[in-house]
């Protein structure tokens, strides 16, 4: 999901379908609620969730007493958020320009966003503004370079997964979470790599779409990406499926 603008109608429902699937997927739930709890989020906390898609996020911060705001650029999602949780706060916003005040919030939240901006470090002296000092700050992404994917094709595997992280502005950025923290001044930055395993047929959508991405840039055939997807939909009818996709929390203290 990009945070630095809209995305066409289209555009926007795709997204919002693979958004609810990863919310769904094994552990999702879990990762979340580590993410508000690195952050602090309870009653008298304010928290802003950057790239806040659907909402999900934020009404779930608000359940646990946050005054959560959620931001995203793309008004059609925004609108899918507030018909989703009416009583939520989301506004139309990216990440480089938040609707916030300085030092206004306690918590600033960034779920698998830094990764599609140009300039991240842009993103977090925007975070520095708007937090207050000692607030926190959670970083959740993957790096795109390291779907572990099982497949008769391994040699394919490897160029489309690597075809496909390119089409990402900030394919690496995950992997660079502790540093880009420490450069913009955060303080007690730490790491946490959580590794999800994924195998149930509803991965072979994410799998057809890695590899349509790395065909549309040149780097497949077409006669490769079919003999690669017709490889997974054999796994999937199997039951023989397997990603595995590391994702990861960093988080860090505004100084005070």
């Amino acid at each position: 999901m990009t945070t630095e603008t809209a995305g066409s109608g289209r555009s926007t429902d795709a997204l919002a379908v693979l958004l609810d699937a990863a919310d769904r997927m094994p552990g999702a739930a879990e990762l979340r609620s580590f993410s508000y709890d690195v952050l602090g989020a309870a009653p008298g906390r304010s928290v802003v969730d950057v790239g806040c898609g659907a909402g999900r996020a934020v009404a779930e911060l608000d359940g646990r007493g946050a005054a959560a705001v959620g931001v995203d650029p793309d008004a059609r999602m925004i609108a899918l958020a507030r018909s989703r949780w009416p009583e939520a706060d989301f506004r139309i916003a990216g990440a480089y320009e938040l609707p916030l005040s300085d030092s206004s919030v306690h918590g600033y939240r960034a779920d698998k966003v830094l990764h599609e901006l140009g300039e991240p470090e842009r993103a977090l002296g925007e975070a520095l503004r708007v937090l207050a000092p000692g607030g926190r700050i959670v970083l959740i992404g993957q790096d795109w370079d390291t779907f572990v994917i099982d497949s008769d094709h391994p040699a394919l595997t490897r160029t489309l997964v690597h075809a496909r992280a390119d089409l990402t502005a900030g394919p690496r950025t995950a992997r660079r979470y502790r540093n880009l923290l420490l450069d913009a001044g955060f303080g007690d930055v730490t790491v946490e790599v959580r590794t999800g395993v994924l195998t149930g047929p509803t991965v072979l959508p994410l799998l057809t779409g890695l590899a349509e991405g790395a065909c549309s840039a040149g780097a497949l055939t077409r006669e490769e990406t079919n003999r690669w997807i017709a490889d997974q939909r054999s796994r999937a009818t199997r039951d023989r499926l397997f990603l595995a996709l590391p994702l990861f929390t960093a988080a860090g203290t505004a100084p005070r």
